[in-house]
């Protein structure tokens, strides 16, 4: 074959804008992992929450969820949350699971407490809410609705 050494050089640009494009991509994602101190949570419904997603306080990403286990007891699920090692979180501090607009990605929502403790490495949020569903919000809708004061 008869291969015109341009084909080959231009070739091997695209090669290496292709490569810098999933760097540069992956860099802005922000994907990594938060390393930290390790909190726990419970919830009831985590709709779609998955190991991997976003931990934010007012949008920032502070953490990152790294376990998810079904507890065989109470059928509650087991989260586990890796916090930045610089964000010190109020033991009253609230926790809740909620969405990027209506089909966005799940991600957990932190609202920090009052208190002047702090939770530690291996502690649990005692305040959570659990994720809603559409199906459940256009539920309560209907119910008020419906209810006419009764």
């Amino acid at each position: 074959m008869n291969k015109k050494p341009v084909e080959t050089i231009m070739g091997v640009v695209v090669l290496v804008v292709a490569v810098f494009f999933l760097f540069f991509a992956y860099r802005v994602s922000d994907l990594q992992v938060v390393k930290g101190y390790e909190l726990s949570a419970k919830f009831l419904k985590v709709g779609g929450i998955s190991i991997g997603s976003d931990v934010r306080i007012n949008g920032i990403k502070v953490g990152t969820v790294i376990e998810q286990k079904l507890n065989p007891d109470d059928y509650m699920v087991d989260l586990t949350l890796s916090i930045a090692s610089d964000i010190n979180l109020p033991i009253d501090s609230e926790v809740a699971i909620v969405g990027d607009g209506l089909m966005g990605n799940k991600f957990i929502k932190i609202e920090p407490g009052k208190s002047s403790q702090n939770l530690k490495d291996g502690d649990f949020f005692e305040n959570t809410k659990d994720f809603k569903s559409l199906e459940d919000m256009v539920g309560e809708i209907i119910f008020m609705v419906t209810d006419n004061g009764n």
